[in-house]
């Protein structure tokens, strides 16, 4: 695998993830618990998609095949997809929603801080940008985990429910291939290795201030970076991508 290779499937890796992601979380928009809340995660939403449509464009580029943001987005099928499976799964109730944020947001945030010190200048770029967005993201469902986990029986049940359907998803956070391998070496990729632990260590300090348990036993599921997905994928894609393929040549 060349370097350009390599470059390419982390790009459009880091991509996919944002925007299936906020494909899940605009399934809220009109739905919120009240409007204030409604319009927060919408602007969530629009700032991950936002990260995803840059992601998504510079591995056009880097590609050089003639593709864009918008074919790699609608025009390609869910075993082409690289996201993580936690991304696709779907929105539940609200504490559902915001247990997977909260640990996809502080993935993400130790990830994009990671980034920004890396050699290209376009990845740098976009992760100096998506800091700032995600350190809101992250207070705001750090926040709701707590608030779900010391508010009612009936909230923390929910939420503890929600933690033990999606821990398990989380392994695939910190896989390395090849592709990683490479970039690493040269300075640009992060090694999700290097921060592994405080990833788990501030988790488990949010879990354990919202009284929530982790699952003790759980077979890690994997599997989206190469192309083998939940059956959620499919059905989320079908909907994202039903209008650009049915009009396939028009221009907005």
């Amino acid at each position: 695998m060349t370097t350009q290779e390599a470059l390419f499937k982390y790009t459009l890796r880091l991509g996919d993830c944002s925007i299936i992601l906020a494909q899940r979380l605009c399934e809220w928009t009109s739905k919120g618990p009240f409007l204030e809340e409604d319009l927060a995660l919408t602007n969530i939403a629009l700032d991950i998609f936002g990260r995803g449509k840059s992601l998504l464009e510079y591995a056009a580029r880097i590609e050089g095949k003639g593709r864009t943001e918008d074919t790699l987005a609608f025009f390609r099928s869910d075993r082409q997809f690289t996201n993580y499976l936690i991304c696709e799964q779907e929105n539940g109730d609200y504490a559902k929603t915001m247990i997977r944020q909260a640990m996809v947001d502080c993935f993400d945030l130790l990830l994009y801080s990671e980034l920004t010190k890396s050699k290209d200048e376009t990845l740098a770029g976009i992760a100096a940008k998506s800091v700032k967005e995600i350190t809101y993201h992250k207070r705001h469902s750090f926040s709701w985990t707590d608030r779900f986990g010391n508010g009612t029986e009936e909230s923390r049940t929910r939420a503890q429910k929600a933690l033990n359907e999606l821990w398990r998803f989380t392994g695939e956070f910190f896989e390395v291939e090849e592709a990683d391998e490479i970039l690493i070496k040269e300075g640009v990729a992060v090694d999700v290795k290097s921060f592994q632990n405080k990833w788990e260590t501030e988790l488990h300090a949010l879990f354990e201030k919202a009284n929530l348990t982790l699952p003790e036993t759980v077979f890690m599921q994997t599997g989206g970076r190469k192309g083998i997905h939940t059956e959620h994928l499919a059905y989320l894609l079908a909907e994202m991508q039903a209008l650009p393929r049915m009009y396939p040549d028009a221009k907005w």
